[in-house]
């Protein structure tokens, strides 16, 4: 399955402190927080959602296209999604600003902090998929728009929607920014929705639509439950849970999300089902909680990730020798010719936890 992976890439700046945030904070005065922690250490690597699913898929094959804007200090990094077997041949890279920084604190809990710079992934609107390859829909099986700037990703799933090529909408954290109108033209006649526990309660509350009305505009909706695995739901069928993989050790939790993304499409456009395209989903996940830097999938040789694949097969008790093409899907993706629909304007009561809630997680939660 030919994949193209549209959304940010970034250069990361990742520091461990070794205390509790929450010790730090003084219940009476969180109205005036003014606060810097002394971290022990400091790592600056390649990052940004895209590049880190690119970079997951680009060692099975076939070649993944990375479509994304990037700053003039892209040259150090670009070399490298090429020499792990990504295409960027998406990539723009405009003189005005640099690439995008992602600065993240975390604790000994495995809670964050962080904070991104867009810079130069603001261009990443002026980018067609006609332009990048992506387009017509007979070069690419599928397209997964990632967290980017919000008019791209609009500019992107109407591109999608318009010859009906299958998208996977991944709005992530961009759904705190995000109109309602933004969020239902990203969401409505996916193939598959990712998001994790918060994120799948921002999305009803700012869509407006109820659970059961946004199900009814998606193939499936995919959420990573942190230790507790990922939950898969279809209009009409009872939510099938995958468990995490269990006693991973915590290194480093940046990045698994991307990971659990990176093993989940592997898995489909492999011809597994997409409950086991979710476990080797989890693998990944797990391999890049117990890592500092990105998780890969195996190489076209055969490679380290073999591994987690041996591991999926074992779960489900035997598989068929996997497949490439389109994606699995049980039925077609609802309305993916068309443009959303109005919908109900009154917004949707949910349940917002706190991010990170239930500790570090194996399952691919972000």
């Amino acid at each position: 399955m030919r994949i193209a992976v549209t959304g940010s890439i970034a250069t990361d700046h990742l520091m461990a402190f070794p205390g509790r945030f929450g010790d730090q904070l003084i219940p009476d005065q969180l109205a005036r927080v003014s606060l810097s922690f002394l971290v022990d250490g400091l790592e600056v690597r390649r990052g940004g959602v895209a590049a880190g699913i690119a970079f997951g898929l680009g060692r099975p094959g076939p070649t993944p296209l990375l479509v994304g804007a990037v700053g003039n200090d892209f040259a150090d990094y670009g070399t490298w999604p090429k020499e792990h077997g990504v295409d960027t041949g998406g990539v723009l890279v405009p003189t005005e600003h640099q690439t995008a920084r992602f600065l993240c604190i975390t604790d000994r809990d495995a809670n964050q902090i962080a904070a991104s710079y867009t810079g130069a992934m603001r261009e990443a609107r002026d980018i067609g998929l006609r332009r990048t390859g992506a387009l017509p829909a007979p070069r690419h099986d599928l397209v997964l728009i990632c967290p980017d700037d919000p008019a791209a990703m609009v500019r992107h799933t109407a591109q999608c929607r318009e010859p009906g090529l299958p998208f996977v909408a991944d709005p992530s954290q961009q759904l705190a920014r995000l109109e309602t109108d933004e969020v239902r033209a990203l969401v409505h006649g996916a193939h598959w929705v990712f998001t994790n526990e918060y994120e799948a309660a921002l999305l009803l509350e700012h869509s407006g639509w109820k659970h059961s009305e946004t199900l009814e505009r998606v193939g499936a909706w995919v959420t990573t439950l942190g230790g507790a695995g990922v939950r898969i739901e279809r209009a009409g069928e009872p939510p099938l849970t995958v468990p995490a993989v269990p006693d991973v050790p915590v290194v480093d939790p940046t990045g698994i999300g991307a990971a659990f993304r990176a093993g989940f499409l592997a898995g489909a456009g492999r011809g597994l089902s997409i409950v086991s395209a979710a476990r080797l989903g989890c693998v990944l996940a797990a391999r890049a909680l117990g890592t500092v830097g990105p998780a890969d999938l195996p190489d076209r040789s055969g490679g380290s990730a073999r591994h987690g694949e041996g591991r999926v097969r074992r779960g489900r008790g035997g598989a068929a020798r996997p497949r490439t093409g389109r994606p699995h899907m049980t039925r077609p993706c609802p309305g993916s010719r068309r443009e959303p629909p109005a919908g109900r304007p009154a917004r949707a009561a949910a349940v917002i936890r706190r991010p990170g809630a239930g500790g570090p997680t194996a399952g691919g939660g972000r």
